[in-house]
């Protein structure tokens, strides 16, 4: 599903302009991104999951087609984790 089918099943659903239902699923998902990307803040929606921010520490790999050593950064990266009653639908 993408968001515009998304977006075409809210519409559907309740009757309302897609152009407004459209803006109000792109705000939601910039604000979840402002959340996480900007002030760092996990985004928790009860019965839905969570939304969280994971460290991963600097390390070493190895390109080994050109035999060489790379250093990877340490950096941030989003992650979901399903709420349990979400799971349990799921089942």
């Amino acid at each position: 599903m993408t968001k515009a089918d998304i977006i075409n099943k809210i519409v559907e659903d309740t009757g309302l302009a897609k152009k407004d239902v459209a803006a109000t699923v792109e705000a939601f998902m910039e604000e979840i991104r402002q959340s996480m990307a900007v002030q760092k803040e996990n985004v928790y929606l009860r019965g839905f999951g969570t939304f969280t921010i994971k460290h991963r520490a600097k390390k070493t790999a190895r390109n080994i087609s050109k035999n060489t050593t790379l250093v990877i950064d340490a950096h941030d990266f989003p992650s979901f984790k399903p709420a349990k009653s979400f799971i349990a639908k799921m089942k």
